[in-house]
């Protein structure tokens, strides 16, 4: 247990790529800085699969989705007041600031189309805005050019206050909503979604209360210009690098 009653809580399950060992030691070394307690979850718990899968083979190879495992950090506002749920490829800068200074809301995470983005990544935030978010009328995606408005859920901060929109529900029962169910299972364009579209829809469809973070609490590397200024870096294409993420530790000295 840290100092202060603050988690960050991440997932790290399956066949993980080595460099999640690099990030995960980065918010570790963040964590004992600021006195904050930090999890790393190995082993699957929750085990969420579809009941009627349309996802591919690979996304079920492990005979459940690992994407929903962090989701097991919602069982921890017994015992924590703010939690921050970051993917393990989330490398933290020895500068970077106090992240739990900037929570004064049930949620707050950064906008995709609110980064400084490249020309080619705005147009594909166009695209998978279209595919995962148009179907959903009833929120407010509050659509503009550059698409829905939608979290990048790898960086998830919140208040215990979060927990009156759980319902007392454990982490599975949350996930086994029925209104979640057309996500798990991965229905049209939801195929390749990840826990990102879920979540972004309870968020607004619950009303609860949300800050926009600053982008540099969340720089996807390769979407954004320049991470230069970045507090938190999102390797996030990893499998899509030259070398398929081996290159990382070589990025992560220059930073």
């Amino acid at each position: 247990m840290g100092s202060t009653p603050y988690l960050i809580y991440q997932a790290k399950v399956g066949d993980t790529p080595k460099f999640y060992d690099d990030c995960t030691a980065s918010v570790g070394r963040y964590c004992e800085r600021f006195g904050y307690t930090h999890l790393v979850q190995t082993e699957p718990r929750l085990k969420i699969s579809p009941f009627a899968t349309r996802r591919s083979a690979n996304a079920n190879r492990l005979g459940y989705l690992p994407i929903y495992e962090k989701e097991n950090a919602f069982g921890y506002f017994d015992q924590f007041e703010k939690i921050l749920i970051l993917d393990a490829d989330i490398y933290i800068r020895d500068s970077a600031p106090d992240i739990f200074a900037e929570s004064d809301t049930d949620f707050a995470g950064v906008i995709e189309r609110e980064m400084p983005l490249t020309g080619k990544y705005f147009d594909k935030i166009r695209k998978y805005s279209e595919g995962q978010y148009r179907r959903l009328e009833d929120v407010d995606w509050h659509w503009n050019a550059d698409g829905a408005e939608f979290f990048n859920m790898g960086v998830m901060l919140m208040d215990v206050c979060i927990a009156k929109h759980l319902n007392g529900e454990t982490p599975e029962q949350f996930i086994r909503r029925p209104e979640f169910e057309r996500f798990v299972n991965g229905e049209g364009h939801w195929r390749w979604s990840t826990d990102q579209t879920l979540l972004n829809w309870w968020v607004k469809k619950s009303g609860m209360t949300v800050k926009h973070l600053d982008w540099r609490w969340n720089a996807l590397y390769g979407g954004v210009r320049d991470v230069t200024e970045a507090y938190f870096v999102h390797f996030f294409l990893s499998a899509k690098m030259p070398r398929k993420g081996a290159e990382i530790p070589d990025i992560i000295c220059g930073l």
